[in-house]
């Protein structure tokens, strides 16, 4: 089983670079649009006086760039989708089209570009428009093809009974939607004899808390033709509680709740995700996850070599250390941080575990004697965690957010501390900016990331960016 989901995180995690190159594929399209738009228009007979490149030709583009990127995000048009049919996707994207050009009309009005002509506006719009979505298409039929053949990969959990049978058939049949049954909770004979062979069937009065603790599960799906509102109550509360997508079979008009639909083939569903209220605002966190990393990393460089130097000439052992970490939804990844320790650091932490100064799971030592000299000075300032800055990059981690915890640790969690695992891990958070921050006690290092968790917001997030930059150069921070 641990084999296997290395190897599903494996393709998962290359699969994240490929979602950069679409990104990126995505703006190239949007400024050759543009550019295109401008060539055609200057051509038009009637209105080739009036079509001149000036610098404000350049400045609406420089908004529309990131105005598209926003746009994109915001209305799910970044990914790549699972399932959804060809006449759907370019609906959404002539949606997003019209929004973007009023928005764009809009801002050129507000900014003055009076010199921007609307003839190359309403002529970018209608080529980004064909192109995003021949593009869309065309990247859609690609990944299909990578999630049949096993990459990709969301586990699911499906609840049923004796009229579930078409849904399981398709989702087993339908490769290309990316979905892997993890197990079926049934007590129908029928569904037990049929698919116990191939899958993990469980009867219906298992508790469902304990499968999510163990295993990596994405959606739980109530495929059941007899509804037992009781249950849908507990499954909601449950996945909720731990940031699990819940979904239910619904025959209720997709008008009621447009936004809470989707569909499976022919069966709609009422979907449940763990996403924050203000969509706009995470969508805006996840952008600039990437790109300030990247930039930071950019700039930092010199300072990440000098550091790299000093380690290297004041102990014996490797620059970098490399940990096992639990992130979203407990999937397992290495962290990169600057080594502070000496090199048999972790085979010395037996030994000096009944000097444990943390009252939880996790070990905190104030003098650890394991910490080198350099190391010392890297833990107060907070260096040491620069390198996780690649993680960001490769989408395992965000700037702000609970720290990833060691496995052995999430062992021994409580049920609630569990909703840690529900977002991202960050590189700093609360507990982070605290003075002294190895005095406050485990529950409450717990109770400070929930808060946030509960509490997020944007504005939050620039907050403790502001305070972890503060710690560094104040050291206040062990």
């Amino acid at each position: 089983m641990k084999t296997t989901q290395q190897n599903m995180l494996k393709k998962s995690g290359n699969l994240k670079y490929v979602q950069y190159a679409l990104g990126i594929t995505d703006v190239m399209i949007t400024v050759i649009s543009y550019l295109l738009a401008f060539y055609i228009t200057d051509r038009m007979i009637i209105a080739s006086k009036d079509i001149k490149f000036v610098i404000d030709n350049a400045n609406i583009l420089l908004l529309i760039v990131p105005t598209w990127i926003i746009l994109l995000k915001t209305s799910d048009l970044a990914n790549v989708p699972r399932i959804r049919s060809t006449l759907s996707i370019f609906f959404h994207f002539l949606k997003f089209s019209v929004i973007g050009f009023f928005i764009i009309i809009i801002l050129k009005h507000i900014l003055g570009f009076v010199l921007v002509s609307h003839y190359v506006l309403l002529t970018f719009s209608i080529i980004n428009l064909f192109l995003l979505f021949a593009f869309r298409i065309f990247t859609y039929r690609v990944l299909k093809n990578f999630r049949a053949n096993g990459q990709n990969l969301n586990n699911v959990v499906i609840y049923a009974d004796d009229e579930s049978e078409s849904v399981i058939q398709n989702i087993i049949e339908r490769k290309e939607w990316g979905l892997r049954i993890i197990m079926i909770v049934t007590n129908s004979e029928k569904i037990i004899k049929k698919y116990s062979p191939t899958f993990r069937v469980i009867p219906d009065k298992i508790n469902i808390k304990n499968l999510l603790d163990i295993d990596i599960i994405d959606d739980v799906v109530y495929a059941k033709g007899d509804i037992n509102k009781n249950q849908i109550t507990e499954l909601t509360k449950v996945c909720k509680e731990i940031g699990v997508n819940f979904r239910f079979e619904s025959d209720l008009s997709p008008i009621a709740s447009q936004n809470n639909i989707q569909n499976l083939d022919d069966h709609a569903y009422f979907a449940f995700m763990n996403l924050p209220k203000n969509k706009v605002s995470f969508v805006w966190k996840n952008f600039t996850d990437f790109w300030l990393s990247f930039f930071i990393l950019l700039f930092i460089a010199p300072i990440l070599v000098v550091i790299s130097f000093l380690i290297r000439f004041t102990s014996a052992g490797p620059v970098i250390f490399k940990q096992e970490r639990v992130g979203l939804r407990g999937r397992k990844f290495y962290i990169y941080k600057f080594r502070t320790m000496v090199q048999n650091a972790e085979a010395l932490k037996a030994e000096l575990e009944k000097h444990n100064e943390s009252d939880g799971p996790a070990f905190k030592m104030k003098k650890d004697p394991r910490i080198t000299s350099i190391g010392r000075i890297l833990r107060k300032t907070g260096l040491d965690e620069l390198p996780q800055l690649f993680n960001v990059l490769k989408g395992e981690m965000s700037l702000i957010g609970p720290r990833p915890p060691i496995p052995a640790e999430v062992e021994k969690y409580e049920r609630w501390q569990l909703r840690r695992l529900s977002v991202k891990p960050g590189i700093t958070c609360t507990w982070q900016i605290k003075p002294n921050r190895n005095d406050i006690l485990f529950e409450n290092w717990m109770k400070l990331d929930m808060q946030y968790i509960d509490n997020w917001s944007l504005k939050k997030d620039i907050h403790l960016f502001y305070k972890t930059i503060k710690t560094i150069f104040i050291g206040t921070g062990y």
